[in-house]
């Protein structure tokens, strides 16, 4: 991920690193802590942390057990602390810091834990086990420099059939190059809610509702002299689970003119793109600055949001003398449900109170996310940054919130 501070802060393991790494092993132990202060609108002035303690793990398992081009992943995670949405903001849809977990406080959460292998010089390539689909799906380096937006958009991760950190689902992926510019991938995922198995452990308790069926087409050019790189995304999923009707409990005394709709499957479809409009400081696809974009749909009688737009940049090295310092600004509009907003005027007109954490019809919201990344030495970055909400809570009853914070990052 790119908003890891590159290199290792205990340079000391380099040695034990490349003898486990000739022998089939290696890892990467990381923090992420992040502190956000709401200091105007909103709720109420507070602060909330929480923070992250990542442990990831690879298995070369031909060296391991003879099994040639398999690699075996793991991911063990540790999440704790506070969501400044529900705290200080009266935001209840939308996760302003990005690490919050789903699952609670879990001291060693099991995220992912799958196997890889490529075939004929990795123009095929297959991932089996659980997984958490938007490290492969509707996602983007540049997405995950940015808290709002991590690791996937709101409007794709907020749903269910499309698992996020550190919620993992059992299935596979297969993906296909035919060329050096064009990716197709494709699987079957299995489709549960987002909170269900809390600790990751508990495979028998997950409580499957569906199957997820996601595929995405993406065009990676190199375009100019100075070969500056694009990743555009075309993508859609199909999750057969029954979700319920939006509109929710119709008041008897409206029956007759709103019937609820019986359970039906829901479809995604997004398209991203990022373009390199600048080189600087390297060849590596991060040198450099982007500009970016990306709509999201979904099937409006089963989601909370039926669309989202964000645009943004992405840029390095913007003061002289900080060449790797990198600046990013990121505009989002949400779309609420029409059939939701359907469903909370009848329950206004009938007089009778709203779901838990609702204090009007919700239509629409949106945010704005800016912060400034400084690797201050090999292995820890500080990312200062800068968030306002417009229409906290889908309404404006809520006046629009400004939170600051400062993100911390450190490699192991």
């Amino acid at each position: 991920m790119p908003a890891q501070a590159f290199g290792n802060l205990v340079t000391q393991l380099s040695p034990a690193r490349v003898w486990l790494a000739k022998r089939g092993y290696t890892f990467q132990f990381a923090y992420k802590g992040e502190a956000l202060a709401n200091v105007s609108g909103g709720l109420s002035r507070g602060m909330s942390y929480a923070h992250e303690l990542t442990w990831v793990n690879n298995f070369d398992l031909g060296k391991l057990l003879g099994l040639d081009g398999w690699i075996l992943h793991g991911v063990l995670m540790e999440r704790a602390g506070r969501q400044i949405s529900f705290d200080h903001v009266g935001e209840r849809r939308i996760l302003l810091s990005e690490v919050y977990s789903l699952s609670g406080h879990m001291a060693a959460h099991l995220a992912d834990f799958y196997v890889e292998k490529a075939f004929r010089r990795n123009s095929i390539n297959i991932n089996l086990g659980r997984i958490t689909l938007t490290h492969t799906y509707g996602t983007s380096l540049l997405l995950c420099t940015f808290m709002i937006q991590c690791s996937a958009p709101v409007g794709i991760k907020g749903v269910q059939g499309w698992s996020v950190y550190p919620k993992a689902t059992w299935g596979g992926t297969i993906r296909l190059r035919p060329t050096r510019d064009l990716t197709l991938r494709t699987g079957v995922y299995a489709s549960s809610v987002l909170t269900s198995n809390p600790s990751g452990w508990a495979w028998g308790s997950e409580k499957q509702t569906g199957v997820m069926l996601p595929i995405e087409l993406t065009w990676e050019p190199f375009i100019g002299p100075r070969k500056l790189p694009g990743h555009y995304k075309l993508g859609f999923g199909h999750d057969t689970s029954g979700f319920a009707d939006m509109i929710g409990s119709v008041p008897s005394s409206m029956a007759m003119r709103y019937a609820v709709q019986r359970p039906q499957p829901r479809d995604t479809f997004y398209i991203e793109a990022d373009q390199m409009i600048y080189r600087s400081h390297g060849l590596h696809q991060m040198a450099g600055g982007y500009l970016m974009a990306g709509y999201i749909h979904n099937t409006p009688q089963v989601s909370v949001f039926s669309d989202q737009f964000y645009i943004g940049t992405s840029l390095l090295g913007i003061i002289p003398f900080r060449p790797l310092d990198r600046f990013g600004v990121m505009y989002s509009y949400y779309q609420i449900s029409k059939r939701l907003t359907l469903g909370q005027h009848l329950l206004q007109d009938a007089g009778l109170p709203f779901p838990a954490g609702v204090n009007n019809p919700q239509t629409h919201t949106a945010t704005l996310e800016a912060y400034y990344g400084i690797p201050v030495v090999p292995g820890v970055l500080l990312q200062p940054s800068f968030e306002y909400q417009m229409r906290p809570g889908e309404t404006s009853v809520i006046p629009n919130a400004t939170v600051i914070g400062l993100k911390v990052i450190g490699n192991l």
